[in-house]
């Protein structure tokens, strides 16, 4: 990472509320074939969620504690704030004296930018605030949010907006949110009404959606130099797995999630259209 950083953009997405068996699944029936395009193996690795809820979790993620191989440990880290005795902080991290990677990045001269979706990202109120104002800059509107079924488009298009509107000499570091998977999320499958109510079936419609639309936020990202991207889930959800619905509780469908990292190559933004 010490090669990455200053040298590369940097993306990092999570899949908010994303199960690791409904993306397995999806990617070996050929249901989300860009994610499947870009992520080694064409998958997503099994890993453990730093928490069990978006708040969380991203507090973890913020400070180098992406999710955990799902196998004996211990596993180098990304990115680590210098503190002794850490065990995961290895010759290939990116350590920084900042309390999180947010600001250790902003210390290297990136710019910071911050594509929210679910409520931890509004802005509205102290506790909606708290995630976003990490950064440097930070965007939500209600387009953005868990109940619209167009949410991953109008965050694509806000992050083409933030990238366009970037000198081209300065280096980026752009996190987005994604809600789509979150629940509500029945109207991503055709012909369901609001009385189905949410389940397995469409969270795994709401994957198929966002991946119709992330080519669109990968070429954005390396439409000015090579990228470095992250893309994972920050926690899963029950669906009436034993007896449990929704997350914030310890059941493997919660703590078990997606993560892939990998270089997005230089992707002119005339090319990429």
């Amino acid at each position: 990472m010490n090669e990455i950083v200053g040298s590369h953009d940097i993306l990092l997405v999570t899949l908010d509320t994303l199960r690791h068996d409904v993306a397995a699944e999806l990617a070996a029936t050929g249901r989300t074939p860009n994610l499947a395009r870009l992520l080694p193996g064409g998958r997503g690795e099994e890993r453990h969620a730093p928490g069990s809820f978006t708040y969380a979790s991203h507090q973890a993620i913020f400070a180098g504690f992406l999710p955990t191989p799902a196998a004996p440990g211990p596993h180098p880290r990304l990115f680590a704030a210098r503190f002794a005795g850490s065990e995961t902080t290895a010759g290939g991290t990116f350590v920084y004296d900042t309390p999180d990677l947010v600001s250790g990045l902003a210390e290297e001269g990136y710019r910071t930018v911050c594509i929210g979706g679910v409520g931890f990202f509004n802005g509205r109120g102290p506790l909606g605030s708290v995630l976003p104002g990490m950064f440097q800059e930070s965007h939500w509107e209600p387009e953005f949010g868990v109940a619209s079924p167009t949410s991953f488009e109008a965050q694509v298009a806000r992050a083409e907006d933030v990238v366009r509107e970037l000198p081209d000499e300065q280096r980026l570091f752009l996190f987005v949110n994604v809600a789509a998977l979150h629940q509500p999320n029945w109207f991503h499958l055709p012909g369901a009404t609001p009385a189905d109510g949410d389940s397995r079936a469409t969270h795994a419609a709401a994957l198929e959606y966002v991946d119709r639309h992330i080519g669109r936020l990968f070429a954005a990202a390396s439409s000015r130099r090579r990228c470095f991207a992250v893309v994972c889930s920050d926690h899963g959800t029950a669906y009436g797995d034993d007896g449990y619905t929704g997350h914030r509780i310890g059941h493997p469908s919660v703590w078990t999630v997606p993560y892939a990292h990998f270089l997005l190559d230089h992707t002119p933004a005339e090319a990429a259209r």
